[in-house]
């Protein structure tokens, strides 16, 4: 009889962990962690400007569009990101063009094919790619020659906010005096 209550006691143990573990944060504690700095992702996509376009390429030897987005989401610590443009247009959540914010992947129809083309939208209505003719660029969303009439769509697949913005998150937390008070 006691071998029956171990294993319903450690069933149960089991089962309240599962609940802990699986509980999710605050919401100030989720959208501190889960937000990226859009200052790093400036940084780190502006730093390959001018890295040649290679078709296949992953590397800052030379990049193609896909392989130049993962790299920079890579760095940034997301590593969920398929590699090409048309499985990355799978994941996320679609953003209409007028609710765009930096870190949005915008995909763009240049071959014929329904997505043939991804970079990230960094604000002000511009975005960094790996173009085949000039390799990593930032380039307006609206180009009227061109990005305009191929633009398909956008998604988000991170959310970014500013370096303030995440240090407020963080201090509206650091704020609250935790200690029990005197009876």
């Amino acid at each position: 009889m006691d071998y029956f209550k171990l294993i319903r006691n450690s069933v149960l143990t089991l089962a309240a962990a599962f609940v802990i573990f699986f509980t999710p944060l605050n919401e100030n504690e989720a959208s501190a962690e889960s937000a990226y700095s859009v200052e790093e992702l400036k940084e780190i996509s502006s730093k390959y400007i001018g890295v040649r376009y290679s078709y296949g390429g992953t590397s800052a030897k030379g990049f193609d569009c896909s392989g130049y987005v993962r790299h920079v989401f890579k760095e940034l610590g997301i590593t969920s990101l398929e590699r090409t443009s048309s499985d990355m247009y799978n994941q996320g959540t679609s953003v209409k063009k007028s609710e765009l914010e930096p870190g949005d992947l915008v995909f763009f129809n240049t071959s014929g094919k329904r997505v043939s083309h991804v970079g990230i939208y960094i604000g002000s209505g511009k975005f960094i790619h790996a173009s085949t003719s000039k390799g990593v660029i930032k380039t307006s969303i609206n180009d009227k020659y061109y990005w305009g009439n191929k633009y398909v769509g956008a998604k988000r697949v991170a959310n970014f906010s500013t370096a303030e913005a995440i240090a407020a998150a963080t201090e509206d937390d650091s704020d609250v005096d935790n200690t029990p008070e005197a009876e």
